[in-house]
């Protein structure tokens, strides 16, 4: 005979399980799901070894089932059996065989197998066309993790939010495990751990380059695929969410009971205190279940037509994600699971913000055939939202559906990823880029896309590479993605790379070819930190981390992603060292002066009577250039950046004065010489950096000469004159 539990009405808020004292004075929890179309739900207890109690919870409060159960303490797992019609015509996928993973769970204890006894439908049907619709009446539980109550215990009062503001950040997108895995200074047993990335050791590296934020790959408990398990592989980068309020159970060194929230918390906290905050790149436009096809782990079991949107043939998800699935963000309560799980992040784990894969998903109207909506309900519950509209907001602007590609077109709160700045700039230094026009304005904060709404140039994250695609140093050593580890024969990940590879494809001995491919690291690097909007380096990048060609490393845990850090200390090839600095060196350079990460766009005029423009662009001959040199075959653009009247002012309102700069960017195989714009632009120019490695004499150049700027390199100087403040 099962065993039984008394169960007392309890409340219907708030949704998931909370520990608290009952009637009486009781210890006990709080379970309450949301799940509308339910016939019945039973709370499902395990014991540690496995035993599982059912509860039927009985009372049903605005569509939420709830109820308390006495004794019920914190690291106690748990989960749902939802009751309904099998009917996957209409969209009906109710089966009580299937122990659910409840949304609101806050810890998540085991991972998940996928033997067909955990799909709703019989995976394993002779006659595949109609095998979901036929249901599977085997037991899940033994092959699924569980939920974890959590004690909500924590004290916030000795933390301190960095709250840098968006025009001084400089962001850092790392992967948990892979930036912890390898590295030397970090304990074994840490290592790949929320606890490894607050070590000494990994922050210090941090605190080193100088960057303000790190975006985390996302840390939401995921699910490996059905079709990586069969081939050995497992999810890497865990765009594969099935829990969104528990931290990811395989990267806590503590333990999984509950113990992964406060490592976390901790994780947080040591990157506050080193002045650095923590963005979560969140997934809240599908869900690991995935198409019909898919198993059942969680909102299918608990309401599939509520949870997901469909096609007109209800069988049939409507996929906007590439994913198989897209949760439907319009209805209420997937609204809600989604907002209260961002908030959850900020007040209770701490976390500074969110960068939003495929953000358009989350903008689709109740058609989701029409084209993405920037007044749509999500995106209005955000800016009205007292919590989240306070905190950091990256959008990734697009999904896979028609009209899903949308730059630019997100509303002020928002910051956006931006594509087109990567390409510009790698078609720029690849010698593919068909005229200037296009560079001009990402380097200058892409004023075509966000000068609208009261935007600002931070509203633009510039980026070279990211998670997906190439590494920095591959993007120079291959123009073919390598993919075959991936084992879909090279199928997988884009074609469309924008990559040279100065002419060998792959690793090489010749020396002139290194050299070259170490120029173009520092050109692309020097470009992206010098440029105005936000800029995010991928870990590894600043020390020349390679993945071997492979474009869609999504699959790769092991040291293909890892970050090599061994690197920094290669005693045959200093190089990596020297790169390394050169980005600390530009990243200090951004910090020190305002005219580097200006608040708000250019106006190209003077900002009071007599004064210079606020930014000019000269040819290699020292002429401010014409409409007709923006779009005519060129390789060589000089920015000139005006600090002697910034248009913006300090906390106290008072002008701000800065250095000017002068930035000469060269992609030709060949040198060139440059004449330095004469006065009133400067007087004489002094060198700060040349990514060619040559050596300047002298070092401080007289206005109106003509310097020689090596093939393929960046070379930034800065303006003297009369009223110059002091050196850079």
């Amino acid at each position: 005979m099962p065993r039984t539990r008394p169960v007392w009405p309890g409340s219907p808020q708030p949704l998931g399980a909370r520990f608290h004292l009952g009637p009486d004075a009781t210890p006990g929890t709080n379970f309450a799901l949301w799940a509308a179309g339910a016939e019945a739900v039973e709370l499902c207890l395990f014991d540690p070894d496995g035993t599982e109690t059912r509860v039927e919870l009985t009372e049903l409060t605005h569509e939420v089932w709830h109820g308390f159960v006495p004794g019920v303490m914190p690291g106690h797992a748990y989960g749902y059996r939802v009751h309904g019609r099998w009917d996957p015509w209409t969209g009906g996928r109710w089966n009580p065989a299937k122990l659910l993973l409840d949304p609101y769970a806050r810890a998540v204890d085991g991972e998940f197998a996928l033997p067909p006894h955990v799909y709703g439908h019989a995976r394993d049907w002779p006659e595949r066309p109609v095998a979901d619709t036929v249901r599977d009446n085997r037991d899940s539980a033994p092959f699924v993790p569980k939920g974890v109550v959590v004690q909500d215990d924590d004290d916030w009062s000795d933390d301190r939010r960095p709250k840098t503001p968006w025009s001084d950040s400089v962001i850092y997108e790392l992967h948990v495990r892979g930036f912890t895995m390898r590295h030397p200074g970090i304990p074994p047993q840490l290592r790949g751990t929320y606890a490894g990335l607050a070590h000494p050791a990994a922050i210090a590296h941090l605190e080193r380059l100088g960057v303000t934020a790190v975006e985390l790959l996302p840390v939401h408990q995921f699910a490996h695929e059905d079709h990586l398990l069969r081939r050995s592989l497992r999810n890497y980068w865990g765009y594969n969410s099935i829990g969104y309020f528990a931290p990811h159970a395989a990267y806590s060194a503590s333990g999984t009971r509950g113990e992964q929230v406060g490592e976390f918390k901790r994780m947080v906290r040591a990157l506050h205190a080193a002045g650095i905050e923590v963005i979560l790149d969140v997934v809240y436009n599908h869900t690991a279940e995935g198409n019909e096809l898919g198993p059942t782990l969680s909102l299918r079991g608990i309401d599939n037509r509520a949870y997901y949107r469909l096609q007109q043939d209800a069988r049939r998800y409507a996929d906007y994600t590439g994913c198989g699935n897209t949760l439907h963000v319009v209805r209420p309560h997937v609204l809600r699971l989604i907002t209260d799980s961002l908030r959850y992040w900020v007040t209770e784990m701490g976390v500074d913000g969110f960068r939003f894969d495929l953000a358009a998903a989350l903008a689709r109207p109740m058609r989701a055939t029409d084209d993405p909506d920037m007044l749509s309900p999500f995106l209005a519950v955000v800016a009205q939202d007292p919590v989240l509209r306070r905190v950091k907001l990256i959008a990734e602007p697009w999904d896979v559906g028609s009209g899903g590609y949308q730059v630019g077109a997100f509303p002020p709160l928002w910051t956006e990823w931006n594509d087109r700045y990567r390409d510009a700039v790698r078609d720029f230094w690849r010698g593919a880029s068909p005229g200037l026009a296009d560079l001009g304005y990402r380097l200058s904060g892409s004023s075509d896309l966000y000068a609208w709404g009261g935007r600002r140039p931070y509203a633009s994250v510039n980026f070279v590479t990211a998670h997906d695609g190439f590494t920095l140093r591959d993007l120079v050593s291959y123009e073919c993605k390598h993919n075959e580890a991936n084992g879909e024969e090279n199928q997988d990940g884009t074609n469309d790379n924008r990559s040279w590879n100065c002419g060998c494809e792959g690793e090489t001995d010749d020396p002139g070819i290194n050299a070259l491919r170490r120029r173009q690291l520092r050109n692309l690097l020097a470009t992206l930190l010098l440029s105005t909007g936000v800029p995010m380096l991928c870990a590894g990048d600043e020390m020349g981390r390679t993945q071997g060609g492979n474009n869609n490393a999504y699959c790769q845990d092991n040291e293909t992603s890892w970050v090599d850090w061994s690197l920094l200390d290669d005693p045959e090839d200093d190089s990596w060292r020297e790169l390394f600095e050169l980005v600390c060196r530009l990243i200090a350079l951004r910090r020190r002066h305002p005219v580097l990460r200006r608040r708000v766009f250019f106006s190209g005029r003077p900002q009071r009577p007599g004064g210079l423009r606020d930014l000019a662009w000269f040819t290699p001959e020292g002429r401010e250039m014409t409409e007709g040199d923006w779009f005519s075959a060129a390789t060589t653009l000089g920015m000139y950046l005006s600090g002697r009247d910034i248009a913006q002012g300090d906390p106290l309102g008072r002008r701000i004065t800065d250095d000017s700069f002068l930035v000469i960017l060269h992609a030709a195989a060949e040198p060139v010489g440059f004449v330095l714009p004469g006065p009133p632009w400067a007087h004489r120019y002094e060198v700060l950096v040349d990514t060619s490695g040559g050596e300047h004499a002298p070092v401080v150049l007289a206005a109106g000469a003509a310097v020689t700027v090596a093939e393929r390199s960046v070379l930034l100087l800065r303006a003297v004159s009369p009223r110059s403040p002091g050196r850079a």
